[in-house]
């Protein structure tokens, strides 16, 4: 309530003013990740990598959610956002705070990453005049041996239409001229060579390379030996990737998922990237052929996509420029065991991912396949890795005569065509393999193995957090829980009933469902801290999750905010909730972690007057995940799981190293250090994950471990 002139109004916690847009709060956390490149603490090469992870999350905000708000200017929809913003009005907003955030990528690359690798001995060479008479010759064999008969130019005139310019492919535009007639041509540099082309170093232990493109650009006139060339520059283009996709219509979703993604290159084209030294003519050729208005035009100081400096991370004899990598560790509950179910059986085991190795979960499938008293496996798949070992062992335990049901999503966003090649593997395998739900993604993490016993028939279940990817597991910050619990198990067959055969339960034990009831027990779990905190009792709310933009949710955080309720969040990238209002979010702090392992986990705490209560799952604070997806979140029961669940939010909520904090004028800034003791969680987990293995199990007991790897996309 606000008081004013000693009379009481009701706030309305739906108020526009209230809250953040959501592109631009992603764009923000995109910032944070750019900062950490800025970062002169950090090891050089790491510093590199956030700088390519920064240009691949641009490239897959402008490909979904720019391309999502054209679509919305097009159909001329006019609502407005949470934050009181039509389409256009944010299009306008992402323009100009994406234009400084590339500024700063940029100037971070050039001003700072550049130099600072030279006088490392890593030369990177964008211009053909910088190099050595020796280092020019390598490239010319380089350039005539194996470039030239990759080549493809396309010179466009009144018999040779303007070819398709594939989505995310690097370019060459070049204006030629024959007999005075000027003609536009283009060369895709080929993705199938390296962009960075290796060249002799001048001194030991130095490397030197320059980017296929300039090398290209450098011998054009070979690819158009006719013609005068008069200007070249390179060009790149995104376009909408957003899949149509009307499964009430289709008859057969895997085959109208597989056109669909054909028609990903065709997309409209909704950014055109181009060195900032372009000729004026050349790049009027380009919008107009590419259908681009000028504010979609991105002129760069600079090579077009830095993702290649990913590539650098690997060099050898420069370990001194990059963190000690780190390795997981056993899971305690674990050492010894050989058979996983008489293990599971003894307790529920938590499971602390890349801290801890992802191999339980592998191993879990893997033995039910080919245990002989396994009668069933059933499991979700979201994102598998390239050569997934989960995926062969349930096509083997098919192969064993097990009742294997796997939902495989195809509807994952850009690992479509991933998962259509393991759904068809699965079924040729055997297996009963459904695509999901029509209308939902089906994002939960679950995995249930039927076990004939002697007492038996007994149901051990894996939930998790994150995806069932031993590749993605090593780079996630994700929790899971192993558990036979027999209400668990009951609640783990209704689900996959319920996916098959649309079968909903009347009630459930422990297990919470979106989109069926997810959002109301969230909803009442936040009312009772609101309660508690009105009736004078304390109140406290601690959640880590991705993302944070459900205006149902964020209106009733500010209404426990206001009633007293403690709260704090973790939020990693898109958070629509503004901190410090007077009357409204005062307390309320926001902090987002930006380390070298990407903070994927979700875990939600409430105080409950002392009666605590924590939960686990796959569901953002997302409409998308409240309404529109097929989540499951999960309550950690187990006394002492649940102490160890707390310790992972208390030790993140004190994090001062790598947390940015959320301010009152909604810039995230990062703590003041001095004087204070160094915390950062990530590394912290680490060292704790490594002593609670003993001696004789872990070779690595005694080194200090950093993360590295850093991956930093939204799922």
């Amino acid at each position: 309530m606000e008081k004013e002139n000693n009379k009481e109004k009701t706030i309305d916690f739906s108020n526009a003013k209230y809250y953040e847009n959501r592109e631009l709060s992603w764009l923000k956390f995109d910032h944070r990740v750019l900062s950490e490149a800025r970062d002169k603490s950090i090891p050089l090469l790491e510093r590199t990598k956030f700088v390519s992870i920064t240009s691949s999350n641009l490239d897959e905000f402008f490909m979904v959610r720019v391309a999502s708000l054209k679509d919305m200017v097009h159909a001329k929809y006019k609502k407005p956002d949470i934050a009181g913003m039509t389409a256009t009005q944010q299009l306008e907003k992402i323009n100009r705070a994406t234009r400084e955030l590339v500024e700063m990528q940029y100037s971070t690359y050039n001003r700072s990453l550049l130099p600072m690798l030279k006088t490392q001995g890593i030369h990177v060479y964008d211009r053909m005049e910088q190099m050595s008479e020796a280092q020019l010759k390598s490239a010319e064999r380089y350039f005539d041996e194996v470039v030239y008969p990759v080549l493809t130019p396309m010179a466009v005139d009144a018999s040779r239409p303007f070819p398709l310019i594939r989505n995310k492919t690097l370019n060459i535009a070049a204006l030629i001229q024959k007999e005075e007639e000027n003609v536009f041509a283009t060369v895709q540099v080929p993705s199938v060579l390296p962009r960075l082309v290796p060249l002799p170093a001048e001194g030991e232990h130095e490397y030197a390379f320059i980017l296929l493109e300039q090398l290209i650009m450098h011998n054009i006139g070979r690819l158009f030996s006719n013609y005068r060339v008069l200007c070249t520059s390179p060009y790149r283009i995104m376009r909408n990737a957003d899949l149509p996709i009307d499964e009430d219509e289709a008859n057969d979703l895997l085959k109208e998922i597989e056109k669909q993604l054909k028609k990903r290159q065709w997309g409209e084209v909704i950014r055109l990237e181009v060195d900032d030294g372009i000729d004026k003519e050349l790049l009027s050729i380009l919008k107009k052929e590419l259908d681009t208005a000028s504010e979609d035009v991105f002129k760069i100081n600079g090579p077009l996509d830095l993702t290649f400096l990913m590539k650098l991370y690997g060099l050898e004899g420069k370990d001194e420029l990059r963190y000690v990598s780190y390795h997981p560790q056993p899971v305690p509950e674990l050492i010894g065991e050989t058979n996983i179910f008489d293990a599971i059986k003894k307790g529920d085991i938590l499971l602390h991912h890349p801290y801890q190795t992802f191999q339980p979960v592998v191993d879990f499938i893997r033995q039910a396949a080919n245990d002989p008293d396994v009668l069933a496996i059933k499991q979700t798949l979201y994102r598998v890795s390239g050569n997934s070992p989960i995926i062969a062992s349930l096509a083997q335990a098919a192969e064993n005569g097990k009742q294997v049901t796997v939902l495989v999503e195809l509807k994952a966003r850009f690992d479509e065509e991933n998962n259509i090649v393991w759904a068809k593997k699965l079924e040729k395998a055997g297996c009963h393999v459904i695509y999901g739900l029509v209308g939902l993604k089906t994002h939960s993490k679950i995995a249930l193995v039927v076990r004939k016993e002697e007492d038996g028939i007994r149901r051990y279940v894996h939930l998790g957090t994150g995806n069932y990817n031993d590749s993605t597991a090593k780079l996630y910050t994700d929790c899971g829980i192993f558990t036979c619990s027999e209400a668990i198990g009951e609640d783990a067959t209704a689900v996959f009933n319920m996916l098959s055969g649309y079968s909903e339960p009347l009630s459930w034990n422990h297990l919470v469902v979106a989109p069926i009831w997810l959002r109301n027990k969230f909803m009442k779990l936040i009312c009772r801290e609101t309660r508690h905190a009105l009736d004078g009792k304390e109140a406290r709310i601690e959640a880590k999750m991705n993302s944070l933009c459900d205006p149902e949710i964020i209106a009733a955080l500010y209404e426990a905010s206001a009633a007293g309720v403690q709260i704090d969040l973790i939020v990693r990238g898109i958070c629509c909730l503004k901190v410090g209002i007077p009357d409204v979010s005062e307390n309320i702090r926001v902090r987002s972690i930006v380390g070298n392992f990407l903070e994927h986990s979700r875990i939600f705490y409430f105080y409950n007057n002392g009666n605590e209560e924590v939960y686990m799952g796959s569901a953002d604070w997302m409409p998308r995940n409240l309404d529109r997806r097929v989540e499951i979140i999960f309550p950690v029961l187990d006394p002492e799981l649940q102490k160890k669940v707390r310790h992972i939010l208390q030790v993140e909520l004190e994090d001062n190293t790598k947390a940015h904090l959320l301010t009152t004028d909604g810039t995230y800034v990062k703590q003041d250090k001095r004087g204070k003791v160094l915390v950062n969680s990530q590394l912290q987990f680490c060292e704790e994950a490594v002593a609670a293995v003993p001696k004789e199990e872990n070779r690595y007991k005694d080194r200090v471990f950093i993360p590295a790897e850093p991956l930093n996309t939204e799922e």
